[in-house]
């Protein structure tokens, strides 16, 4: 299938490693310049807008609080300035604070809601001005099977997912008539740094609720937002896809 993105402009949040990363690099792999945020590892961020650039695309990092309007809408603002547009978002950023209920800070809780919920919202709102004089854009979210089915000791990841969720089918019916789609990804379990962390037993409990029986990689992750981002995906809004091997159906 050709994806067809070659110049346009794609913004994504939490760039700079894990699923936002492959993200990045496929979206510049099938043509578009990208920019991108990150809120601490500058190091990791300057090698990915490299590895964009060495694919003969435009790039540009920003560091950023996704949580912070004042400063999603200095990055907004600098995108459409240096690249004249923004036709693809992609809200990527996202922390985990796990805890049970009657251990969890306060602190905790808003973070993993500041970040992971409070930056969509935020960027989506800034985004979605410049995509409306546009009359077109594509928002993609990406939010998580948790968010779905819920998980002990990640009440504030959950609740954070599940607004994604929520906040996706809000938005795609009010921007529908403006030629924008909006839909969000839901991943299972995927290999990134945060998976990384697990031990074999704890690897072996999650592979045993998953029908494929195996983790994904962040670049299948990737392929379904270079979907949805694509005109062939025009007539698609307000959807939530799974890319789970199977572990919530």
């Amino acid at each position: 299938m050709n994806f067809n993105l070659n110049g346009k402009v794609a913004l994504v949040t939490g760039g700079s490693r894990g699923i936002g990363k492959s993200i990045a690099v496929a979206l510049a792999n099938e043509g578009c310049n990208v920019a991108f945020t990150f809120r601490s590892a500058e190091a990791q961020a300057k090698v990915v807008e490299q590895q964009i650039i060495s694919l003969g695309k435009e790039a540009k990092c920003f560091q950023a609080n996704v949580a912070s309007s004042s400063e999603t809408k200095n990055v907004v603002d600098a995108v459409v300035a240096q690249f004249k547009r923004l036709d693809i978002l992609v809200n990527s950023a996202g922390i985990t604070k796990d805890g049970l209920l009657m251990r969890m800070k306060e602190e905790d809780f808003d973070d993993v809601i500041d970040t992971n919920l409070k930056g969509v919202f935020n960027y989506t709102q800034a985004a979605s001005k410049q995509m409306m004089s546009q009359r077109a854009g594509k928002i993609v979210n990406i939010t998580s099977v948790v968010g779905v089915t819920g998980n002990a000791g990640q009440s504030n990841y959950a609740a954070s997912k599940a607004g994604i969720i929520g906040f996706t089918k809000s938005i795609a019916k009010e921007l529908a008539s403006r030629n924008i789609q909006v839909n969000a990804i839901a991943p299972g379990f995927i290999e990134t740094e945060m998976t990384g962390t697990l031990t074999d037993e704890q690897k072996k409990i999650i592979l045993e609720k998953i029908p494929a029986k195996r983790i994904a990689k962040p670049e299948e992750i990737a392929s379904v937002v270079c979907f949805l981002a694509s005109s062939n995906a025009d007539y698609i809004t307000g959807q939530t896809i799974c890319v789970d091997g199977g572990m919530v159906m």
